[in-house]
């Protein structure tokens, strides 16, 4: 394993570079990414961030927040507004991102995506309009807890903070969801089988984690 420190700027060229090139093998499919991470990691900035440079390589793009895929108050607060179980196993509604995202955007998908199925604060449909995302294109899913629960994704990045990191980067509303991260570091795993995996325990500085490739 290698550490190798980057730039913020040159993280986003490698990853467009890379996203782009793996949209061509994808062609005339759609690719598919995983922008995973906690909020204190900010997933959100580096989809964003991804979403000009992948358009400046020629390819459509549509960033969709796992944010607009809560499910309801009913069902996600069932067991209290902070019980971090409860957040870990049910507060995304996977099998609406996979109905209106994940499946229309992989093979043999209309490419017809629905950018927010739930509008939390108000608490009802979000009444989005769907997106066509012409083949070639990339979908940049971002969020926290998006991997090991089958999601389909094609490239899975995840945004790494040691423990120490969470909890100093944590807003003192969120600490209540630390245990979830703890339980997803223990159960999934994540860092360990992502596509990329970089460590933004200081934002400025970021890292990617590299594993040497089998002999």
């Amino acid at each position: 394993m290698r550490i190798r420190p980057i730039s913020p700027e040159r993280l986003v060229t490698e990853l467009a570079d890379r996203l782009a090139a793996q949209a061509d093998t994808a062609a005339p499919g759609r690719l598919r990414v995983g922008v995973d991470g906690p909020g204190a990691a900010r997933p959100e900035e580096l989809a964003a961030a991804l979403v000009d440079p992948l358009r400046a390589r020629g390819r459509p793009v549509l960033h969709v927040r796992a944010e607009n895929f809560l499910r309801p108050a009913s069902v996600r607060l069932e067991h209290g507004r902070r019980n971090p179980d409860a957040y870990y196993e049910g507060w995304t509604d996977e099998a609406g991102l996979r109905r209106e995202v994940l499946d229309p955007a992989g093979p043999g998908g209309s490419g017809r995506l629905l950018p927010s199925l739930w509008d939390a604060t108000a608490d009802r449909a979000s009444r989005a309009a769907y997106v066509e995302l012409p083949p070639g294109g990339v979908v940049l899913v971002s969020g926290p807890l998006l991997l090991g629960g089958g999601l389909p994704l094609d490239v899975t990045v995840h945004l790494l903070l040691s423990p120490a990191a969470l909890h100093r980067r944590t807003d003192a509303e969120q600490q209540w969801t630390l245990p979830a991260f703890d339980r997803y570091a223990a159960e999934v795993a994540p860092a360990s089988f992502a596509d990329v995996v970089v460590r933004v325990d200081d934002p400025r500085h970021p890292a990617l984690v590299e594993y040497a490739a089998p002999a």
